[in-house]
Order: C-alpha cells, then sequence, then structure tokens
C-alpha cells in the first residue's frame, strides 16, 4: 500500500539562464514559487512532471518537489526547496535584486 500523496509542484531550471522556475497551472514557467501549481493528485504531478521533461528547449533538471499550502500560493517545505526559490547566495542578483522584500533579505 502506497502512503498518502505529498502534494508538490514541478520545478527546473531554464536551460539559457540557469534560473530556478516552476511550472504555473496556465503551463508557463514562472521564476517565483508562489505561482507554481500546487498537484495534490500523484497521477496529474507525473503527467505535469512529463509535460515538463518534453520542454528540453527551454528547461533542464525537471523534478516533482514537495509543497504546501499558503497564504500566497505553494510554500516550499524543505531547505533546499526554499534555498532554491530565494535565488543566489550571493545577494542582490536575480530574484534577490528583483524583489528583496518577498526573499526575507
Amino acid at each position: 500500500m502506497k502512503g498518502k500523496f505529498t502534494p508538490k509542484v514541478v520545478t527546473a531550471n531554464l536551460l539559457i539562464e540557469g534560473e530556478v522556475v516552476y511550472l504555473a497551472a496556465d503551463g508557463r514557467w514562472s521564476r517565483w514559487h508562489h505561482e507554481a501549481e500546487l498537484i495534490d493528485d500523484a497521477e496529474r504531478a507525473e503527467a505535469r512532471l512529463a509535460e515538463a521533461e518534453a520542454q528540453g528547449d527551454r528547461v533542464v533538471g525537471a523534478y516533482l518537489a514537495d509543497a504546501r499550502p499558503g497564504p500566497q500560493g505553494p510554500e516550499p517545505v524543505h531547505f533546499r526547496e526554499v534555498f532554491r526559490s530565494r535565488g543566489p547566495s550571493n545577494r542582490f542578483h536575480g530574484k534577490q535584486a528583483a524583489a528583496p522584500s518577498e526573499t526575507g533579505a
């Protein structure tokens, strides 16, 4: 018997830029975790991951990451995903430069 499915988001990296991105419900790639589609069904999660993996001309390294509902949208569960969602660790590049108030900086 399989355990209870944990909600997921599809995440990857942009092929050219390397930026972390998340698959939104409308099929676009967003740089913001809270805009990701929160998937609560295992079959849908696998289907969305397959869609992401088929976009090898845009993204690489697509995978499913655990997430939970939050007031602004999905929130990362694990430290690794929190770290990835905030952008580079050398401050004020990428996401941190674009919206420092959203990253906790």
